[in-house]
């Protein structure tokens, strides 16, 4: 879990630019769509700065963030703190990471949560099954279990679409291994994995998985400076573009990064 804390401050100065603009509205509409109706309990592992979080809470959900990252959790707490109080008041931001839920939360939280979020957690671990087991731990009967990853089988549409072809060699060859790893752009070692791949850990911890959707598509092969379009109407259509497009193939199959969800059998 350490390997991400080298990438925490670029992480936090580009939470305004486009790639992750797009990333936060269409996990925000992804999940929409498989949500109970509030006040549901959810659990947010590796909640960053909180903007998954906060989105829940204004919907009137019950948000527990938890973060590894003290300086993660102080942007999370300056986030709270600037919420309307409704919001604020359902929401809480405790340490730990997505490996030790147990000793983070209390033994008496299992099985405690209707949601159980962990977005962008996964490409910095060897593996996915021992966090998979442990979301599934405090998943409620009947809930949601939501995991947004690298995908594995599509490392080398970015430096495609910019024309980095020696680049794009190096990642064919790169996922044709059993856990395909690449250095994001945030200069840290990640892995990715594959929709079958994380469906198939879900089942072996008893979580049905329930759909997955791709995330930024046609928007990926910017410069990861790039700001949003000025135009209101623009920044629209594209959003309205990569939603339609990340809940079809062909086109969610080349998705940089996958969204999948299971739920934990009543």
């Amino acid at each position: 879990m350490s390997s991400f804390d080298a990438g925490t401050a670029p992480w936090l100065a580009r939470l305004g630019n486009l790639r992750n603009a797009v990333r936060q509205e269409m996990v925000a509409r992804q999940l929409a769509f498989h949500l109970p109706a509030p006040p549901a309990r959810v659990l947010d592992v590796g909640c960053g700065q909180g903007t998954q979080a906060l989105a829940l809470a204004s919907l009137g959900h019950h948000v527990t963030g938890l973060d590894s990252s003290t300086r993660m959790l102080e942007a999370f707490a300056q986030a709270r703190e600037a919420a309307p109080e409704p919001v604020r008041a359902r929401l809480d931001g405790v340490p730990g990471d997505v490996l030790t839920l147990p000793a983070a939360l209390g033994e008496e939280r299992a099985a405690s949560y209707d949601v159980v979020c962990c977005h962008g957690v996964l490409m910095y671990l060897p593996e996915p099954g021992p966090a998979l087991r442990s979301l599934a731990w405090a998943c409620a009967p009947g809930g949601l279990v939501s995991v947004l990853a690298r995908n594995g089988e599509a490392l080398a549409m970015r430096p495609g679409l910019r024309g980095q072809w020696r680049r794009v060699l190096d990642a064919l060859a790169e996922q044709d291994r059993p856990a395909p790893g690449y250095v994001n752009e945030l200069g840290v070692p990640a892995r990715a994995d594959t929709v079958a791949g994380l469906q198939t850990g879900m089942s072996e911890v008893g979580l049905e998985p329930v759909g997955w959707y791709g995330v930024r598509i046609f928007s990926d092969g910017v410069d990861v400076e790039t700001p949003l379009p000025d135009d209101p109407d623009e920044v629209t259509a594209m959003l309205d573009a990569e939603d339609a497009a990340g809940r079809r193939d062909p086109y969610r199959r080349v998705a940089t990064l996958i969204h999948v969800l299971g739920r934990r059998p009543l």
